[in-house]
């Protein structure tokens, strides 16, 4: 290792043992190469248990800009006795290895660089108090990877104080720990120094003015910008963070200056069931109410979803998805709820979904979210996951939401002409949407029976099956009036191009990095198409008529994107243009997976016709 062989653009991948205070460290790691200007992405795979079993973290480092999880391993490392045979074993030739001195690396790979470190001395000449040594001793990594690759000392302290806060020991504790790291390759590995380690970072500009933010954060943000005074839940992963960000947030913005009051309410339900219930009661009170969950919550709450569709109930639901069925895979990453949200509960019904690809998405759609539902008068579903909602992700500061609050039809006892004719669930106005009246109006004309059973326009109970087929014809039609208010789709490339992918959500980061390599590889030239919402917009259809053959990129086995689109009747006529591309795995989407499988079927078809 005489010169550098990559600059900003490597990974490192630290597998350690989780409860062991890792998290800490490899977030040190992390925000000091953001500190750098570097753009930087961190991938934490944790198990879904309290402590003991194994955890990996991957940090991404590319000057380019591409954030998207990539498989292959520049620097490993080895904390974690019970796994670090097989994560050597899938390291690419020319890898280095840092490593406790007691795992023989060297025998298992000749082809990788072993760098063996006295972790256990070295923290306890460090750390004079043995309780604390479990805990500090992952710092201890942190000082000999930013010795090795050039990481500075003062990135190292910004970041330490961002952790940390004004805890002046642990910083100490921490700040000794990161020393001795240091202090172990200087005195062991001199001929590493100054630039001669095969990977290095180098300070840049690009993310000067940038913010690293769990996409979670990012929608507890967005619902206290959107005015959302009332949360009722259940903990569940990987969901539960959105609660415990939105009391954070709402204890230091929703305080009113004078009374010291609160402004907002925040209860932990019984169950799944309770908080949408909870949620659904405070919204027809007039709150703006969520509730957030993932899977198996949204699995109990297929009722109530159906209740708020059919007597026309505001709500918001952020479902933080995770691989199922069942339990599944509670720790891993999934876009699985696709089709389960859209259509959620028994009968005829359609939910409104929207699907942010990034943490800024998250906080503006978030924040989207409250006003369709509301305007829509109907439960909206935020569709992020694992990978989104609790992983940091690097973006610009996000914009201050100054519009007005849309209520949608709200009458009150200005509204006289309206309330002369007002019917629940009338459409006067044509747009399939009614005027609705909270509790509390003084005018007994806008008092409604609100109902989950059959009604008619002036909400009275009928089991005509003519007054249904009304209701529900209205509801359609209602559905066809959002696509012109839901977030419309992005479009990227020129428009000319015979080949179109499709991707939602978390996908994004990796379609990005997909498309550049196919064309900057492979000189192929693709068009791509970013679903944002459900139902899907005119534009979605344009895109697919333009092209002759679409891929469509689902997180999930059962192509459940593509299975949405098949089912609207106005894409059916273009089903036979559709390819999926799969990836279930429970691993975040990365680049090459999606251009290996669409080179794979242009060469797959060249086979076929010589």
């Amino acid at each position: 290792m005489t010169s550098p062989q990559k600059v900003n653009d490597f990974s490192i991948h630290v597998a350690t043992v989780n409860g062991s205070g890792s998290q800490s460290s490899n977030n040190v790691l992390m925000r000091a190469i953001f500190r750098m200007g570097i753009p930087v992405n961190g991938k934490n795979l944790f198990p879904s248990n309290i402590q003991g079993l194994p955890t990996w973290f991957t940090i991404r480092v590319n000057k380019d800009g591409w954030t998207a999880r990539k498989v292959d391993t520049e620097i490993l490392v080895c904390m974690n006795d019970l796994t670090y045979v097989d994560d050597v074993k899938q390291l690419k030739a020319g890898s280095v290895v840092i490593h406790h001195d007691h795992m023989n690396v060297a025998a298992l790979r000749k082809d990788v660089t072993s760098l063996a470190v006295p972790f256990s001395k070295i923290i306890a000449e460090a750390c004079a108090d043995p309780r604390l040594r479990k805990l500090a001793v992952n710092m201890v990594y942190v000082g000999v990877v930013a010795e090795l690759v050039g990481i500075t000392e003062e990135a190292i302290e910004l970041a330490m104080a961002q952790q940390f806060k004004s805890k002046q020991k642990v910083l100490d504790l921490n700040r000794a720990a990161i020393t001795a790291g240091r202090n172990h390759v200087k005195a062991t590995w001199p001929e590493l120094l100054d630039g001669k380690f095969s990977y290095q970072v180098q300070a840049m500009q690009k993310t000067q003015g940038k913010i690293l933010i769990e996409g979670n954060a990012a929608c507890a943000l967005g619902s206290v910008f959107a005015g959302c005074s009332f949360v009722s839940w259940y903990p569940i992963t990987p969901s539960t963070s959105v609660i415990d960000f939105f009391n954070e947030y709402s204890e230091k913005y929703k305080i009113d200056p004078e009374t010291k009051l609160k402004n907002f309410a925040v209860v932990q339900a019984e169950d799944e069931m309770a908080a949408i219930g909870m949620v659904l009661g405070a919204s027809w009170m007039g709150a703006r109410s969520m509730t957030a969950t993932s899977g198996p919550g949204i699995s109990l709450m297929a009722e109530f979803t159906g209740f708020g569709y059919f007597a026309e109930v505001p709500a918001v639901i952020f479902d933080i998805q995770r691989i199922g069925p069942s339990t599944g895979l509670p720790t891993r990453t999934s876009q699985g709820d696709v089709l389960f949200a859209a259509h959620l509960s028994h009968g005829d019904t359609k939910n409104i979904c929207l699907y942010p690809g990034n943490v800024e998405e998250c906080y503006t759609l978030a924040a989207q979210a409250f006003d369709l539902a509301e305007r829509f008068q109907t439960p909206v579903f935020v569709l992020s996951d694992l990978d989104l909602g609790m992983n940091f992700h690097m973006s610009d500061p996000f914009p201050y939401l100054d519009q007005p609050l849309d209520r949608g039809k709200v009458l009150t006892e200005k509204d006289q002409d309206q309330l002369a004719k007002f019917a629940r669930y009338g459409d006067t106005d044509g747009d399939a949407v009614p005027y609705r009246t909270l509790p509390g109006l003084k005018d007994p004309r806008g008092v409604f029976f609100t109902r989950g059973s059959g009604h008619n326009a002036k909400a009275a109970y009928t089991e005509s099956g003519a007054e249904y087929v009304t209701a529900m014809d209205r509801l359609n039609k209602k559905w066809e009036t959002a696509k012109k208010y839901v977030p419309a789709p992005i479009v990227l490339g020129s428009g000319k191009n015979k080949i179109g992918v499709i991707a939602y959500g978390s996908s994004h980061d990796a379609m990005l990095e997909s498309v550049h390599q196919l064309k900057t590889e492979n000189g192929m030239d693709i068009d791509y198409l970013r679903i944002r919402a459900f139902p899907f917009a005119a534009s979605v259809k344009d895109f697919i008529a333009s092209h002759e053959k679409v891929f469509v990129v689902d997180q999930n086995r059962d192509a459940q994107m593509l299975s949405l689109l098949r089912i609207e009747k106005d894409l059916a006529a273009h089903a036979m243009k559709f390819e999926s591309i799969l990836h279930y795995d429970g691993y975040s989407l990365d680049a090459r997976f999606v251009s290996d499988a669409i080179l794979s079927s242009f060469n797959q078809k060249e086979r076929k016709v010589s």
